[in-house]
């Protein structure tokens, strides 16, 4: 790795292609990276990018394997690292909702009044945690990794905390939302002496916010 390379973490996944996208028409050498196959890293001149699992990439930029990623702000809330948040990219639009069986709202409540407690899964404990805090009810936070629709359906927990873009999943499995906790959009973010040192950081954030601010006065983003 040349030590003049910029380091960028790119996030696998339904953020992956307009993050590609955008970094392009910020002007940097995107080769390789429309199909990069296995290659977890690639070198093009002036820049060096990583794919990482989106849950990573704060990891990568709090601690200094890059100098800058993009993110889900969804990522971002529930690593609570160190970082400095620069542009809302404006796509990958989704939001973190409770779920439950339909029909299964009083059994729920009577649940909680007879247990003090309320039982929820999710993949975010921190973000549940800090929802369920502002709200002044006590919860016993269960983590799953997948497929957390069906906690709820086999009664091992009364309510869900998921993110969705579309709810067609919930629907397919007859839970319904009763309550919103967090919109997500990607997001693309910094190392904070990345952020203070190195100019070039600086000037991609400023680039990718004329590009994202164009695209919204075109009606061109999913935000």
């Amino acid at each position: 790795m040349s030590a003049e390379s910029l380091k960028i973490a790119i996030p696998k996944g339904a953020l992956y292609p307009d993050s590609v996208r955008l970094l392009g028409q910020a002007g940097l050498d995107v080769s390789g990276l429309e199909h990069p196959g296995r290659q977890l890293v690639l070198r093009n001149p002036g820049v060096d990018f990583y794919i990482v699992r989106p849950t990573d990439a704060p990891v990568f930029a709090s601690y200094g394997g890059v100098d800058c990623a993009i993110c889900g702000r969804d990522s971002l809330a529930e690593a609570a690292l160190e970082l400095v948040e620069l542009v809302d990219l404006g796509f990958g639009a989704c939001r973190f909702v409770v779920a439950e069986p339909a029909g299964a709202a009083q059994m729920a409540d009577a649940a909680y009044q007879r247990l003090g407690v309320m039982r929820v899964a999710t993949k975010y404990p921190r973000i549940t945690k800090e929802y369920y805090d502002s709200i002044g009810v006590q919860v016993e936070i269960v983590k799953i990794h997948g497929n957390i629709e069906l906690a709820p359906l086999c009664g091992m927990a009364e309510r869900i905390v998921d993110i969705t873009a579309t709810g067609t999943t919930l629907k397919e499995n007859n839970l319904v939302i009763v309550d919103e906790v967090l919109a997500s959009t990607a997001r693309f973010i910094g190392n904070p002496a990345s952020v203070r040192t190195d100019i070039r950081v600086r000037q991609l954030a400023d680039r990718l916010a004329t590009l994202v601010g164009a695209e919204r006065a075109n009606g061109t983003t999913d935000k």
